[in-house]
Order: C-alpha cells, then structure tokens, then sequence
C-alpha cells in the first residue's frame, strides 16, 4: 500500500512544505446541497405588517478560497488566486509568505503584463545553503521582473510566516490582501483558506488628512502597518521602498485593528500613536471592544488554528498570557478547534493535507501539554462518531467540513438571549490571521521588569466587530455566503408605522461573517486526540494511503 511522507519541521509555527497531486473527491464528498426555501410573501398593505427599522445589511469582512473539489453550491462569494492577481492593471506587486512556488505566483498574474508587473517576493531562508533560498532563487532567475527580499530574523525559532500582498495598480490606487494560504498550489486548491482584502485605497490629497489614529480607524492601521513593515529595515533595507509608497495613500476606508507579529524585544505602549506586537497588540485592540461577559450571555472565544506549537508543561503562559488577552472575564470559556486524525482521512487530499497541520504528543513535556488541552479540544468537521453528541437538527452547515483547515481564526461570540440556541449567536470579534497557537507567534509572556515582550516570527492578521459598522451593528455568522438573509417581516396588529416613517436614527445594521466550519462545535470524546503530523497512522485514509512520519 502506498504511503505519504512529510518532511520534518522544527518545534515552531511553520506550515508543511510537500505539494501533492490533486485528486478527485469521492462522491459522497460533493453531492449538491439542498436549494433554499423560498422567501415568504410580504403583504400588500404596509399597515399589514409590523415593518422592522430600515435595516442595512454588510457582507462579510472576511472571504474564503475556492476548493477545488467541491461543487460549485459550496464555492458561492469564493476566490482564487488568478482573482487576487490577475487584475491587469497591477503595477507592482509584494508576495509576503513562509513557503513560495515563483511558477505559480507567476501564472496568476494577467497574461498580457506577467512581464511588466514588478514582483517582489520576501522571504525568511536567511541561510545561503538553506535548500528552500536555492530553490527560490532559481525560480526566480527565469523571470527578469521577480525581485527576492530576505527577512530579517535575529530569533533562533522564528520564521517568516505572514502572508500578504500588497499591490499597487496602474489607477493610482493600492490594496492590502492579508490570508492565510502559503504561496504554494496544494493551499490554493483543497484546503480552507480565507483572507481579508482592503478597498482600493486611493493617493491622498493634499487638503485632506487622515484624522488622529483611533483603534478601529484607518489612520491607525496605516500606522501599524507602516510600523510593521519597517521593522524588515532594522539590519537592512527590505521593505523601504513600498512603505515610502504607501505614506502617500489614503487608509481611511479602511475599518478595522491590524494584528501584528515581529521579532524581537519590544515595549508594551499604551499609546495609540504607538503600535503593539504580538498577544500585546491584541490587548490594546480588544480594550476597545465593546462585550457581553456576563454568565446568562455565555460568552465563548473560538480558537481555530492548523498548528499547536510548544506551550509549556503546565499551562501557565497559555490561561495567564494568552487566554487572559483573549477572554479576560470570569464568565469566558474557550474553545480549540482542531482536526483528528480521523478529519484528515476523511478530508479531500486524505493524508496529504495532514502536512500542513501541527501538533506534537512525542515529549515528555508535549504529553502534558495535551492533557490541559484536551478539554478545550473540539471538532473541524463536527461530525464524529466518537466526539460528543450535538443536535444535528441545528446544525449550521459552512460548506468546509472535507476541506482540511489551513486558515487561522479567533472568534468571540455570546448568545443575545439566555434562551438562544449554540448557533443562534452574535458575534463579539473576530481574528483572521497567519497566526497559530504559539509562542513564537504571539510573544511569551510580559517582562514586568522591562515592561517588554519577546516575539520570534513574523505575523500579521485584521481584527473586526460590530461597532465598525454602527452604533446599533450586531455581526452575525453566514453560511455558504458572505450574506446574511434579510430579516423576516411579521404579521400582527402592527403599529401603525410604514417604512416611510422611520427617521433612520432606529437603523439596523446585520454584519455577516463568513464561518469556515459548522456550527455547533463538538467536543472531543474521551478517546480522541489530535492529528499529529510527526506520527504514523497505518490506518488507511480514503483514498487507501497510510502515513509515514
């Protein structure tokens, strides 16, 4: 029988690295789904019915890649590469990324200017012999127009593991795509990816500024994210040139807080003149964060991630550093979402996937680590027969449940009411981010002697919520789409009022995000353990393969 390898990786964050030969889903992976209800007639007369305020519905801040195995009902409001790239009138390009295939970057871009755009790819193998720069370099070396930038990482186990484009366009307009997807094929085609694109961001005018930097606002994220990539700079030039382009373009359309990682000791500020990296950067954002935290509310932080780094043999910086950024009140529970090996049989590339997700259970001190995880431990796909029974009548389907998870999100939700069902929530924020479970990502934890904490990798993600969107904005999980459905209109008694007579002071504003797995969560069962990509696993996947570690 055939087996699959995966390369061996060191104890941090990184992705796996080996493409694979894309494969056809077994039918019962790609069946149609149901067509939806049919919408109920409204009535005739407005005096019939009792009109909601007007209401103003928001797509989703956050998107999804298509999956190549999956029927087009399940790819709805979906991207590919070519639709990030091919846009003709890009000018110049910046491909920031762990892993990188040159070919297949290329291949995105329009035909009729692949060789005029300005490609620059930056990169984290800053060992000349590492086999990862040689590849890259000759890759590179076939295209006139491919620049290679390398990384500056003064830390043993960082890595350079954000992922980005920055593109500039022939209209004098810029735009900020930040994901989750390595720049390499088999991400690109049956794993679950997402990304958050920035609007087109257009040159300032000289009588119009950008407003004081205000968490949430865009000239606070042009600062942090001019702060983030200077700090490419600190041992040479890197990234001088296209953050100099970017002081002349206007961030103001842009809603949202950026989260960033970088290496190196760095001051936890207060000031948001000031950028914060790091689990500290997530602090100073969520401060300004409006939440439910009381118990009838039962709020809830999901963290879904594709790898676990080393945390420690006790859980002391993940509950007294991590959590306590995340959910800091009494009445938080937290959730990790991670898949078992049982997920990955299952999933479109069987094994195959399983070598871009992460844990490990060998050591001594990984044994202990699993034991205090393993009640936070819950499902990818939701669909286990050994995990803990959910009520499958409410089941929320994302469409995603086969498609392994390489996409990194946090979520905080509470249920509006104490009787609203485990998916009937609001959601309080949302993270989507480069960022996994670790140290090495995020920081350790505060040295209150220095006021200082210590990162190792390169990060980035875009934090949402609500409040971005309206005073009165509530945010909402979608499902198969980046929409919400509108909002049913009731019949009754009625109140007199038509829709003509609301002021707009009353307007409802629904905010969707799209979910990239099922709701409700189902919790490990007694039995079950997290998919381990550095152990073998003799059981057959779907498509008959074992794994080899």
């Amino acid at each position: 029988m055939a087996s699959s390898r995966k390369r061996s990786v060191s104890d941090g964050d990184e992705d796996g690295q080996n493409d694979n030969q894309q494969r056809s889903a077994p039918q019962s992976l790609t069946h149609p789904i149901s067509p939806p209800l049919k919408k109920r007639r409204l009535p005739d007369t407005p005096t019939e019915a009792k009109y909601h305020p007007p209401f103003k519905s928001v797509g989703s801040p956050f998107q999804l890649t298509k999956i190549k195995d999956l029927p087009a009902g399940l790819n709805k409001d979906t991207y590919t590469l070519r639709d990030v790239l091919g846009d003709p009138l890009i000018s110049e390009c910046w491909e920031f990324n762990y892993l990188h295939d040159i070919d297949f970057l290329m291949s995105a871009f329009d035909e009729d200017v692949r060789s005029l755009v300005k490609v620059h790819v930056v990169h984290g193998f800053w060992k000349r012999e590492d086999p990862n720069r040689l590849a890259l370099q000759e890759s590179a070396a076939r295209f006139n127009n491919v620049t290679l930038h390398t990384a500056f990482l003064p830390e043993m186990f960082g890595t350079h593991h954000s992922k980005m484009f920055i593109l500039l366009r022939h209209d004098d307009t810029a735009q900020l795509v930040i994901h989750t997807a390595n720049l390499i094929t088999r991400d690109w085609t049956n794993m679950t990816q997402g990304a958050w694109f920035s609007p087109r961001l257009p040159l300032l005018k000289p009588e119009h500024g950008e407003g004081r930097p205000r968490i949430g606002n865009g000239a606070k994220f042009k600062l942090d994210f001019l702060n983030y990539l200077r700090a490419y700079d600190t041992k040479r030039p890197t990234c001088k040139d296209i953050t100099t382009k970017l002081m002349k373009y206007d961030f103001s359309s842009i809603n949202g807080s950026l989260i960033s990682s970088v290496p190196g000791r760095h001051t936890v500020t207060q000031s948001t003149s000031s950028t914060n990296f790091g689990w500290a950067a997530m602090k100073s954002a969520l401060a300004a964060v409006p939440i439910h935290s009381t118990i009838e509310h039962k709020p809830e932080v999901a963290i879904q991630i594709s790898s676990i780094a080393t945390l420690g043999p006790t859980d002391s910086w993940l509950k007294n550093t991590f959590l306590h950024t995340i959910g800091n009140t009494p009445a938080t529970t937290f959730k990790v979402v991670f898949p078992t090996p049982d997920e990955i049989r299952k999933s479109l590339d069987g094994y195959m996937s399983g070598g871009s997700i992460h844990t490990k259970t060998q050591s001594p001190q990984q044994v202990k680590q699993l034991q205090y995880l393993k009640p936070l431990f819950h499902h990818w796909a939701n669909d286990s027969a050994s995990g803990l029974p959910i009520n499958a009548s409410k089941l929320k389907n994302s469409g995603r449940k086969r498609a392994a998870p390489h996409i990194k999100t946090y979520i905080r939700s509470h249920r509006p009411t104490p009787e609203s069902s485990e998916t009937d929530i609001h959601i309080d924020w949302a993270l989507l981010t480069s960022a996994n479970l670790s140290k090495q990502a995020w920081g350790e934890a505060l040295s209150a002697k220095e006021n200082t904490v210590r990162i190792s990798s390169y990060e980035i993600g875009v934090l949402v919520w609500p409040g971005l969107y309206g005073e009165n904005a509530v945010m909402k999980p979608a499902f198969l789409e980046d929409a919400l459905p509108p909002p049913e209109q009731t019949r009754g008694d009625g109140d007199g009022k038509g829709k003509e007579d609301y002021d707009g002071k009353d307007e409802v504003v629904e905010v969707a995000l799209r979910m990239p797995y099922d709701l409700p969560l189902q919790l490990y069962g007694p039995g079950e353990v997290p998919w381990v990509a550095t152990a073998s696993h003799t059981e057959p996947d779907w498509m008959g393969r074992i794994w080899q570690a």
